[in-house]
C-alpha cells in the first residue's frame, strides 16, 4: 500500500512522535510511506533522517501526492484542512485532542469530509459522535510506545519528573503547588525520554487529555504515574494497578506523591503491572495493526 502521511506540527510533540513510529511500522510491514511536513520543523528533520521521503505541507503536494497514494492520513487540524480542500480520494483523520469539535458550517463540512477517524480514545471518539461525526465512522486506535531495552532501577530519592510546558491547559501551576506540600524535588522536563532515566514518579497533571502518549512513555520506562483523573487519562492508567489517577486538587496531589514514595511495594507493584499494560495494549505493533485495519474500511 502507498500511504501519503501530512503532519504540518511546528514542533515535536506527541503526535509527531507518534507519525515517525507508525511510519516505521508500517515500512517494516512492507507499506511505502511519504510525508508532507512544515519545512524546517522537527519531524521533517527526523523522518529524513529515517530515509523517509518528505515534501511540503501545501496544497498543491497534497494535491498530486494523494493523487499517487492508496490512502492519504491527515496527522494534525491543518493537515485535515489541506486533506479536505485537496484530496479527492479516501483520506483519514487521526483526532488526538480531547477538547470539542466546533459545530460552525464550515466545520461541518471539513468534519465529513474524511472517509475515517482514527480517535486516540474512547473519550475522544465521544467528542467526535457530539459533533456529528457517525460513530461507525470512528476508529478508536491507541497511541504505541517503542521498546524500551534498559530501564533504570527505581528509586525513591530520585527527583519527581513534570513536564516544562507553560500551557496553561498543561497544569504546571497545580503540580507546582502539591510539590511544594509534598516537600518533593521536581524536575521540570523538555526531554522526557533522557529526564524519566533518572525519576521517582512522573506527575502527569492536566486540564485536557486525548489519552496521555507522555505518560505512556513514562510507565514504559519503568516510572510510576500519578496523573489527572481526566480525559483520555483514565483509559491509559487503570486506578491503583498501573497508575495513580487524582483530581486536580493540589493537596491529593500532594498526598499521592507521599504515599507513593514512601512505599517502595507499592511503586514496583505499579511499574510491573504498568509495563505488562504496555505490551498488550500499547504496542507499536498494536499503532501500525489498528491504523492499517482503518485504511482497508477506509478504501472499502
Amino acid at each position: 500500500m502507498r500511504i501519503l502521511h501530512i503532519d504540518a506540527g511546528r514542533e515535536m510533540r506527541g503526535g509527531q512522535r507518534q507519525v515517525l513510529l507508525l511510519l516505521s511500522g508500517l515500512r517494516e510491514a512492507g507499506h511505502e510511506c511519504h510525508l508532507l511536513a512544515r519545512p524546517g520543523a522537527p519531524l521533517w528533520s527526523a523522518a529524513d533522517l529515517a530515509g523517509f521521503t518528505v515534501r511540503p505541507a501545501t496544497f498543491r503536494n497534497v494535491w498530486l501526492e494523494s493523487n499517487r497514494a492508496d490512502i492519504t492520513h491527515a496527522h494534525d487540524a491543518h493537515a485535515h484542512s489541506l486533506a479536505a480542500l485537496g484530496v479527492r480520494k479516501a483520506f483519514v483523520v487521526s483526532r488526538r485532542v480531547a477538547f470539542p469539535v466546533s459545530r460552525s458550517l464550515a466545520s461541518r463540512w471539513k468534519y465529513g469530509r474524511p472517509a475515517r477517524f482514527l480517535a486516540v480514545s474512547q473519550f475522544v471518539a465521544g467528542e467526535l459522535e457530539q459533533a456529528g461525526v457517525p460513530p461507525e465512522k470512528i476508529d478508536v486506535v491507541f497511541d504505541g510506545v517503542e521498546p524500551v531495552t534498559t530501564v533504570t532501577e527505581w528509586r525513591a530519592d530520585f527527583p519527581a519528573v513534570a513536564l516544562a510546558s507553560c500551557d496553561p491547559q498543561k497544569g504546571r501551576d497545580l503540580v507546582e503547588q502539591a510539590v511544594q506540600a509534598a516537600q518533593v524535588p521536581v524536575v521540570y522536563s523538555n526531554d522526557l525520554a533522557h529526564d524519566l532515566e533518572r525519576a521517582s514518579v512522573f506527575v502527569y497533571i492536566t486540564r485536557s487529555e486525548g489519552l496521555g502518549s507522555a505518560a505512556l512513555l513514562a510507565m514504559s520506562m519503568g516510572v510510576p504515574v500519578i496523573a489527572s483523573r481526566m480525559g483520555g487519562l483514565p483509559e491509559t492508567i487503570r486506578q491503583g494497578e498501573t497508575g495513580i489517577l487524582v483530581e486536580n486538587d493540589p493537596p491529593e496531589i500532594a498526598r499521592a506523591l507521599r504515599k507513593l514514595l514512601k512505599d517502595p511495594a507499592l511503586a514496583h507493584a505499579l511499574i510491573e503491572q504498568a509495563k505488562r499494560q504496555i505490551e498488550t495494549c500499547f504496542s507499536q505493533r498494536h499503532l501500525v495493526e489498528g491504523t492499517l485495519a482503518s485504511y482497508r474500511r477506509a478504501i472499502g
